[in-house]
């Protein structure tokens, strides 16, 4: 199973990837499967999105990151919050994206911010944003406020949502399933005989 893991943090180093890099260690130790990881770091495609805004085609770059989401089986995406939403650059991302990549992938979302107060966005900014795009967003979001490193609490965010990811990932690919037994078929006129009969 392929998971790309999408970070917008601008630091180096960055608790935005801190905590990315954690959710993807945890759906790798929850999937069944063995898990393929690939992190997309938006903060070296800057200037490639802005110019796919300007003149329509994506660099070398943008153009293999954006084909790595759309290959995913699963897509774990996480924003440092700015004025109390998703980053630009993060958007960006999104908006250059083709409008149906993300239909039917599971994806986890997580933010990171300075306070505890603005662990809404989760609910306000990037849940609607993937639910636009139509792809299914796992029930447990992730936020992590500085206040949170090392506090008793966001491991177990962390885990419970990985879970649900890698549950969604192995349920979309097959992986870890059993093939339902088939069912017999029985044609029509053998069906109307039967009801007739009885």
């Amino acid at each position: 199973m392929k998971l790309v893991v999408v970070s917008a943090g601008l630091s180096v180093p960055s608790s935005t990837r801190l905590l990315a890099d954690r959710l993807a260690a945890a759906v790798g130790r929850q999937a069944q499967a063995r898990v393929e990881v690939e992190v997309v770091e938006l903060r070296d495609l800057a200037v490639e999105i802005a110019h796919n805004f300007t003149n329509g085609f994506p660099g070398r770059r943008l153009a293999a990151a954006l084909d790595a989401v759309t290959g995913a089986d699963g897509l774990i995406a996480v924003t440092p919050v700015f004025t109390a939403s998703y980053s630009g650059l993060f958007k960006s991302f999104f908006d250059v994206l083709d409008k149906d990549a993300l239909a039917g992938k599971p994806v986890l979302i997580a933010a990171t911010g300075g306070t505890a107060r603005h662990s809404l966005v989760l609910e306000h900014a990037l849940r609607p944003m993937f639910a636009y795009l139509r792809a299914v967003v796992v029930p447990t979001g992730v936020y992590a406020a500085s206040e949170d490193w090392g506090a008793e609490g966001l491991e177990g965010r962390v885990e419970r949502a990985a879970g649900e990811l890698a549950g969604l990932m192995q349920g979309l690919s097959g992986a870890g399933r059993e093939e339902p037994e088939a069912l017999p078929v029985v044609p029509f006129a053998e069906q109307l005989a039967r009801l007739a009969a009885s």
